[in-house]
């Protein structure tokens, strides 16, 4: 048997002589390879992918080698499952920042309409869709995400550190002395020195007085705990409070209580009612400041405000 080759550049010819024997042995092997070949592109072929080298290269599936292909299919599937992670992870801290804005904005007193975390952020613009490269350039994605992920964990440790800052000035202010305690009447005796009502003598008055209907409301001027409530021989029903900082404050001659010793009060809670108990000449409140058990004039906290610190 003879096989001749005929070169494509100079048109000459070639042959070797191949034992008989062996030749329908070569020939059947010829036919098996090409046949197999056909086989493998047509498959390749009915399923393209592709395929996107490091440099941003495209090629098509037949032009890889079937180990190359496989490697990219699983790369491709680890990335997939890379990306379910991060989106997983993604979505659960974005459900605790809203958790966490709404009570910020709560706290903060902030408009409910601006700062509505169950809508969506107003955002907009034209649809511009991703070249091929650009989207099957999951490294560029996974990178991407995990800076997103950086960042949301940094605003989650930012906003909390935000919520206690607002926690700690609120309850600053909560416990700050700070308006009158009586929501009617007016000042009827200052702080200091004064004529006795009953005998006429100088005497010191600890306190400042507010005439007021009997059965108005009397209200703490700040958050506390009670340290008394009950009846006095000269102030008659009193209650006191105890409140940050050393400070303290008194309120007598009520008609009636409406707390009790070892009770924690707020600011503006209504603790009991005016009235003309004790050492008294007609229905008033006496009022008392003290700082370190020393009593100060109730006037420098009469027209204070919460925002004034």
């Amino acid at each position: 048997m003879q096989i001749i080759f005929l070169s494509r550049h100079h048109g000459a010819a070639r042959s070797f002589a191949i034992d008989p024997r062996r030749g329908g042995l070569l020939v059947v092997l010829v036919f098996l390879l090409t046949l197999v070949s056909g086989v493998w592109l047509g498959t390749r072929l009915s399923g393209p992918l592709v395929i996107t080298t490091t440099g941003g290269q495209v090629l098509p599936e037949s032009v890889v080698h079937p180990g190359e292909l496989r490697e990219a299919r699983a790369d491709a599937q680890r990335q997939l499952d890379a990306l379910s992670v991060h989106l997983a992870d993604l979505q659960a801290r974005m459900t605790r920042l809203d958790a966490l804005g709404e009570r910020l904005a709560s706290l903060a007193g902030l408009d409910n309409g601006e700062f509505d975390f169950a809508k969506p952020v107003g955002q907009g613009g034209p649809d511009e869709p991703l070249t091929t490269a650009d989207a099957q350039n999951s490294g560029d994605i996974l990178k991407e995400l995990d800076f997103l992920l950086a960042r949301v964990g940094m605003r989650e440790r930012q906003l909390r550190a935000m919520e206690h800052r607002i926690a700690e000035q609120q309850l600053a202010q909560a416990q700050m002395l700070a308006g009158w305690p009586v929501t009617s009447g007016y000042l009827s005796s200052t702080f200091g020195r004064r004529s006795d009502p009953f005998h006429g003598q100088a005497a010191m008055h600890k306190g400042v007085d507010f005439a007021a209907r009997v059965g108005s409301e009397v209200k703490s001027v700040a958050a506390g705990v009670v340290t008394f409530a009950g009846r006095h021989p000269d102030y008659g029903w009193m209650v006191e409070i105890s409140h940050s900082d050393g400070y303290s404050t008194l309120y007598a001659h009520n008609q009636s209580l409406s707390v009790q010793a070892g009770e924690l009060v707020q600011r503006g809670q209504v603790i009991a009612r005016v009235g003309n108990t004790g050492r008294s000449t007609g229905a008033h409140l006496h009022f008392e400041v003290k700082k370190g058990g020393q009593q100060v004039d109730p006037r420098a906290y009469l027209n204070r405000t919460v925002n004034q610190g």
